[in-house]
């Protein structure tokens, strides 16, 4: 049963966001990186979604507290309604500018190297992709912008102001554990997978290449 519900994109602090929730639920925080564990699934149930079909949330997201990032983020209006009980977080970066500069390092490189591939991973990053920025060419960066605007506006549209939480990079635990009710840790809060350890993970670090998450 999901507690925590996250509308932001990706390269928007979603892992530091799921170690947080982690942390603060004590229950897995579904992410991105909960769906390599998952291929003969998660893929093909994102993907089902994306085509409108019915879904079956609890068995898809079974032993989840909380999902954040892609893909489950492209569905939170849908998720929000299977969970009325759940807050919703829009995790954001401080501008536009900042966020396409680190999907541009790190998982737009990824998504280019697998354009020729084919499979249900594939057509679920697409389908992702089309679903949130309304079909606008990646490569078409003044459309990807007017679509980002938009979908920030969907998603304050979307969600009753009492269950929105707008979790700028940074903010810390205050306001995830004043939405939840829940004492602040006395341990720091986490950040994770910056720009820099992104390039290091998957072998891409230019000369000298750091960056944020």
């Amino acid at each position: 049963m999901l507690r925590v519900i996250g509308a932001g994109l990706p390269r928007t602090g979603t892992m530091t966001l799921k170690h947080a929730l982690e942390t603060l639920l004590g229950a897995p925080c579904h992410h991105m990186s909960e769906v390599f564990a998952h291929l003969d699934t998660h893929p093909a149930g994102f993907l089902a979604a994306a085509g409108g079909g019915p879904v079956d949330w609890d068995g898809l997201l079974a032993g989840y507290a909380a999902a954040v990032d892609w893909p489950a983020s492209a569905f939170y209006a849908e998720l929000a309604e299977a969970y009325p009980g759940a807050i919703v977080v829009l995790s954001r970066r401080d501008s536009f500018d900042t966020w396409w500069r680190s999907c541009s390092d790190t998982i737009f490189k990824g998504m280019d190297d697998g354009a020729d591939e084919t499979g249900e991973w594939i057509d679920m990053i697409a389908a992702v992709w089309d679903k949130t920025f309304e079909g606008a060419p990646r490569t078409d960066r003044d459309a990807v912008e007017a679509a980002y605007r938009r979908y920030h506006e969907r998603v304050r549209a979307t969600v009753p102001a009492e269950r929105l939480v707008e979790f700028t990079t940074g903010a810390g635990w205050a306001p995830l554990c004043d939405a939840l009710g829940l004492p602040v840790p006395s341990a720091p809060f986490p950040h994770l997978n910056t720009t820099k350890e992104w390039q290091e993970r998957t072998g891409e670090v230019p000369p000298g290449g750091v960056g944020a998450e």
